[in-house]
Protein backbone atom coordinates (compact mmCIF):
# COMPACT_ATOMS: atom_id res chain seq x y z
CA UNK A 1 0.00 0.00 0.00
CA UNK A 2 1.78 3.15 -0.89
CA UNK A 3 1.49 5.89 2.04
CA UNK A 4 1.10 8.77 -0.18
CA UNK A 5 -2.21 7.81 -1.50
CA UNK A 6 -3.35 6.40 2.41
CA UNK A 7 -2.55 9.91 3.29
CA UNK A 8 -4.12 11.69 0.18
CA UNK A 9 -7.03 9.41 0.88
CA UNK A 10 -7.34 9.89 4.60
CA UNK A 11 -6.82 13.70 4.23
CA UNK A 12 -9.75 14.13 2.06
CA UNK A 13 -12.03 12.21 3.77
CA UNK A 14 -10.97 13.66 7.16
CA UNK A 15 -10.86 17.61 6.15
CA UNK A 16 -14.43 16.87 4.68
CA UNK A 17 -15.86 15.25 7.48
CA UNK A 18 -14.26 17.56 10.18
CA UNK A 19 -14.82 20.87 8.56
CA UNK A 20 -19.21 20.19 8.01
CA UNK A 21 -19.46 18.35 11.87
CA UNK A 22 -17.05 20.94 12.98
CA UNK A 23 -19.02 23.56 11.18
CA UNK A 24 -22.38 22.34 12.49
CA UNK A 25 -21.32 21.70 15.83
CA UNK A 26 -20.51 25.20 16.10
CA UNK A 27 -23.31 26.26 15.33
CA UNK A 28 -25.89 24.45 17.40
CA UNK A 29 -24.02 23.52 19.68
CA UNK A 30 -22.24 26.74 20.93
CA UNK A 31 -23.70 29.49 18.97
CA UNK A 32 -26.97 28.30 19.44
CA UNK A 33 -26.83 26.42 23.03
CA UNK A 34 -28.65 29.07 24.99
CA UNK A 35 -30.51 31.21 22.51
CA UNK A 36 -32.33 27.71 20.74
CA UNK A 37 -32.84 25.17 23.27
CA UNK A 38 -36.45 25.04 22.77
CA UNK A 39 -35.83 23.92 19.60
CA UNK A 40 -33.14 21.02 20.19
CA UNK A 41 -35.06 17.57 19.66
CA UNK A 42 -34.27 16.79 22.79
CA UNK A 43 -34.00 19.37 24.98
CA UNK A 44 -30.15 18.61 26.80
CA UNK A 45 -26.76 18.55 25.23
CA UNK A 46 -24.79 15.56 25.50
CA UNK A 47 -22.12 15.50 28.06
CA UNK A 48 -18.21 16.64 26.85
CA UNK A 49 -17.10 12.53 27.33
CA UNK A 50 -20.18 11.44 24.72
CA UNK A 51 -18.17 14.34 22.69
CA UNK A 52 -14.71 13.00 22.99
CA UNK A 53 -16.09 9.46 22.46
CA UNK A 54 -18.04 10.12 19.27
CA UNK A 55 -14.96 12.11 17.98
CA UNK A 56 -12.31 9.39 19.20
CA UNK A 57 -14.50 6.86 17.23
CA UNK A 58 -14.93 8.76 14.03
CA UNK A 59 -10.92 9.41 13.65
CA UNK A 60 -10.70 5.24 13.50
CA UNK A 61 -13.58 5.33 10.67
CA UNK A 62 -11.90 7.47 9.02
CA UNK A 63 -8.53 5.81 8.88
CA UNK A 64 -10.22 2.87 8.23
CA UNK A 65 -12.61 4.43 5.16
CA UNK A 66 -9.18 5.79 3.90
CA UNK A 67 -7.61 2.06 3.21
CA UNK A 68 -10.58 1.09 0.91
CA UNK A 69 -9.97 3.24 -1.94
CA UNK A 70 -6.21 3.18 -1.20
CA UNK A 71 -5.53 -0.70 -1.98
CA UNK A 72 -8.74 -1.21 -4.44
CA UNK A 73 -8.11 1.84 -6.43
CA UNK A 74 -4.57 2.03 -6.63
CA UNK A 75 -3.75 -1.25 -6.90
CA UNK A 76 -3.33 -1.98 -10.48
CA UNK A 77 -4.09 -5.87 -10.19
CA UNK A 78 -7.58 -5.04 -8.68
CA UNK A 79 -8.34 -1.37 -10.09
CA UNK A 80 -8.82 -2.53 -13.41
CA UNK A 81 -11.67 -4.91 -12.92
CA UNK A 82 -13.59 -1.87 -11.65
CA UNK A 83 -16.53 -0.15 -13.79
CA UNK A 84 -14.72 3.28 -12.82
CA UNK A 85 -14.48 5.26 -16.30
CA UNK A 86 -12.15 8.04 -17.15
CA UNK A 87 -13.29 10.53 -19.02
CA UNK A 88 -17.48 11.90 -18.69
CA UNK A 89 -18.18 11.69 -22.62
CA UNK A 90 -17.50 7.93 -22.21
CA UNK A 91 -21.04 7.42 -21.04
CA UNK A 92 -22.65 11.01 -21.68
CA UNK A 93 -24.09 13.71 -19.64
CA UNK A 94 -27.46 12.04 -19.27
CA UNK A 95 -26.26 8.89 -17.97
CA UNK A 96 -23.78 11.10 -15.49
CA UNK A 97 -26.05 13.01 -14.04
CA UNK A 98 -28.85 10.36 -14.01
CA UNK A 99 -26.61 8.47 -11.93
CA UNK A 100 -26.67 10.01 -8.68
CA UNK A 101 -30.25 9.17 -7.72
CA UNK A 102 -29.50 5.92 -8.57
CA UNK A 103 -26.92 5.96 -6.21
CA UNK A 104 -28.60 7.46 -3.07
CA UNK A 105 -31.22 4.80 -3.61
CA UNK A 106 -28.94 2.25 -4.28
CA UNK A 107 -27.39 2.88 -0.46
CA UNK A 108 -30.36 3.87 0.89
CA UNK A 109 -31.39 0.23 0.84
CA UNK A 110 -27.81 -1.39 1.38
CA UNK A 111 -28.23 0.97 4.62
CA UNK A 112 -31.74 -0.10 5.58
CA UNK A 113 -30.92 -3.59 5.54
CA UNK A 114 -27.96 -3.73 6.69
CA UNK A 115 -28.91 -1.42 9.34
CA UNK A 116 -31.67 -4.00 10.15
CA UNK A 117 -29.39 -6.77 10.36
CA UNK A 118 -26.98 -5.01 12.87
CA UNK A 119 -29.70 -4.14 15.39
CA UNK A 120 -30.11 -8.79 15.55
CA UNK A 121 -29.89 -9.54 18.93
CA UNK A 122 -26.99 -12.00 17.94
CA UNK A 123 -24.75 -9.14 16.19
CA UNK A 124 -26.17 -5.71 17.91
CA UNK A 125 -23.45 -5.29 21.08
CA UNK A 126 -20.41 -6.33 18.42
CA UNK A 127 -21.37 -4.26 15.93
CA UNK A 128 -23.83 -1.16 16.83
CA UNK A 129 -24.18 -0.88 20.29
CA UNK A 130 -20.79 1.71 19.80
CA UNK A 131 -22.80 3.61 17.69
CA UNK A 132 -25.88 3.61 20.16
CA UNK A 133 -24.12 4.97 22.83
CA UNK A 134 -24.90 8.83 21.56
CA UNK A 135 -28.99 8.38 22.55
CA UNK A 136 -28.66 11.92 22.16
CA UNK A 137 -26.55 12.04 19.14
CA UNK A 138 -24.04 15.04 17.93
CA UNK A 139 -22.74 15.65 14.87
CA UNK A 140 -19.51 13.74 15.81
CA UNK A 141 -21.89 10.62 16.01
CA UNK A 142 -22.05 10.46 12.52
CA UNK A 143 -19.12 8.21 11.74
CA UNK A 144 -18.59 7.30 15.81
CA UNK A 145 -18.78 3.55 14.06
CA UNK A 146 -17.17 0.04 15.48
CA UNK A 147 -14.58 -1.00 13.53
CA UNK A 148 -16.98 -4.18 12.30
CA UNK A 149 -19.51 -1.52 11.45
CA UNK A 150 -17.54 0.65 9.74
CA UNK A 151 -16.38 -2.03 7.69
CA UNK A 152 -20.22 -3.16 6.99
CA UNK A 153 -20.81 0.82 6.32
CA UNK A 154 -17.93 0.77 3.70
CA UNK A 155 -19.46 -2.26 1.61
CA UNK A 156 -21.44 -0.24 -0.26
CA UNK A 157 -18.30 1.11 -2.09
CA UNK A 158 -17.26 -2.49 -3.03
CA UNK A 159 -21.01 -2.35 -4.57
CA UNK A 160 -20.58 0.27 -7.12
CA UNK A 161 -17.00 0.18 -8.20
CA UNK A 162 -17.75 -3.33 -9.37
CA UNK A 163 -21.63 -3.25 -9.84
CA UNK A 164 -22.34 0.44 -11.46
CA UNK A 165 -19.69 2.34 -14.04
CA UNK A 166 -19.00 5.00 -12.60
CA UNK A 167 -16.63 8.30 -12.94
CA UNK A 168 -14.56 9.96 -9.94
CA UNK A 169 -16.62 12.67 -9.79
CA UNK A 170 -19.92 10.78 -8.68
CA UNK A 171 -17.48 9.69 -6.27
CA UNK A 172 -16.52 12.70 -4.85
CA UNK A 173 -20.07 14.16 -4.82
CA UNK A 174 -21.96 11.30 -3.50
CA UNK A 175 -20.03 10.42 -0.79
CA UNK A 176 -19.83 14.39 0.25
CA UNK A 177 -23.27 14.18 0.19
CA UNK A 178 -23.08 11.60 2.29
CA UNK A 179 -21.33 13.15 4.53
CA UNK A 180 -23.55 16.30 4.57
CA UNK A 181 -26.89 14.16 5.13
CA UNK A 182 -25.15 11.48 7.89
CA UNK A 183 -24.01 14.81 9.79
CA UNK A 184 -27.83 16.08 9.52
CA UNK A 185 -29.02 12.83 10.39
CA UNK A 186 -26.86 13.31 13.73
CA UNK A 187 -27.61 16.97 14.28
CA UNK A 188 -29.78 16.56 16.95
CA UNK A 189 -32.24 19.96 15.79
CA UNK A 190 -34.35 19.79 12.58
CA UNK A 191 -34.05 21.83 9.49
CA UNK A 192 -36.55 20.28 7.26
CA UNK A 193 -40.21 23.26 8.24
CA UNK A 194 -43.33 22.18 9.24
CA UNK A 195 -45.77 19.57 7.68
CA UNK A 196 -42.83 18.64 5.69
CA UNK A 197 -43.25 14.95 7.22
CA UNK A 198 -46.79 15.07 5.94
CA UNK A 199 -46.53 16.86 1.99
CA UNK A 200 -46.28 13.88 -0.93
CA UNK A 201 -42.60 14.13 -1.04
CA UNK A 202 -41.20 14.81 2.92
CA UNK A 203 -43.35 11.72 3.81
CA UNK A 204 -40.67 9.51 2.01
CA UNK A 205 -37.63 11.63 3.33
CA UNK A 206 -35.69 11.06 6.61
CA UNK A 207 -35.44 13.09 8.73
CA UNK A 208 -33.05 14.47 11.66
CA UNK A 209 -35.92 14.10 14.27
CA UNK A 210 -36.57 10.63 12.46
CA UNK A 211 -33.23 9.12 13.15
CA UNK A 212 -32.82 10.66 16.43
CA UNK A 213 -36.00 8.59 17.78
CA UNK A 214 -33.92 5.95 16.87
CA UNK A 215 -31.15 6.68 18.79
CA UNK A 216 -33.44 7.30 21.68
CA UNK A 217 -35.13 4.65 21.21
CA UNK A 218 -33.15 1.99 19.86
CA UNK A 219 -35.75 0.55 17.60
CA UNK A 220 -37.18 1.74 14.26
CA UNK A 221 -36.93 4.20 11.77
CA UNK A 222 -33.53 2.55 10.13
CA UNK A 223 -33.66 4.90 6.77
CA UNK A 224 -30.48 6.89 5.83
CA UNK A 225 -31.79 9.02 3.10
CA UNK A 226 -35.36 7.88 3.07
CA UNK A 227 -38.24 6.79 4.88
CA UNK A 228 -39.70 4.65 2.08
CA UNK A 229 -38.35 1.09 3.09
CA UNK A 230 -39.48 1.79 6.84
CA UNK A 231 -42.82 2.49 5.88
CA UNK A 232 -42.87 -0.48 3.77
CA UNK A 233 -41.52 -2.97 5.85
CA UNK A 234 -43.72 -1.46 8.79
CA UNK A 235 -40.66 -0.08 10.87
CA UNK A 236 -40.96 3.38 11.17
CA UNK A 237 -42.49 4.33 14.91
CA UNK A 238 -45.76 5.02 15.25
CA UNK A 239 -45.07 8.52 17.24
CA UNK A 240 -42.75 10.32 14.71
CA UNK A 241 -45.44 12.24 12.81
CA UNK A 242 -46.26 13.24 16.39
CA UNK A 243 -42.56 14.08 17.75
CA UNK A 244 -41.96 16.03 14.29
CA UNK A 245 -44.82 18.34 14.67
CA UNK A 246 -44.27 18.82 17.86
CA UNK A 247 -40.61 20.21 17.66
CA UNK A 248 -41.11 21.93 14.10
CA UNK A 249 -44.31 24.06 15.80
CA UNK A 250 -42.01 25.41 18.64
Amino acid sequence: MNPTYYLRYLTLIGSRYFVVAGACFYIFYILFRKTKIQQKIQGIFPKNKDYIREILYSVLTIALFALIPTYFLQNEKIAGHTLLYKKISDKGLLYFFALFPVLVFIHDTYFYWTHRLMHHKLLFKTFHLVHHKSTNPSPWAAYAFHPLEAIVESGIFFILIFCIPMHKIHFLIFFFFSILYNIYGHLGWELYPKGFNKNWIGKWINTSVSHNQHHHYFKGNYGLYFMFWDRMMGTIREDYDVAYDEITNK
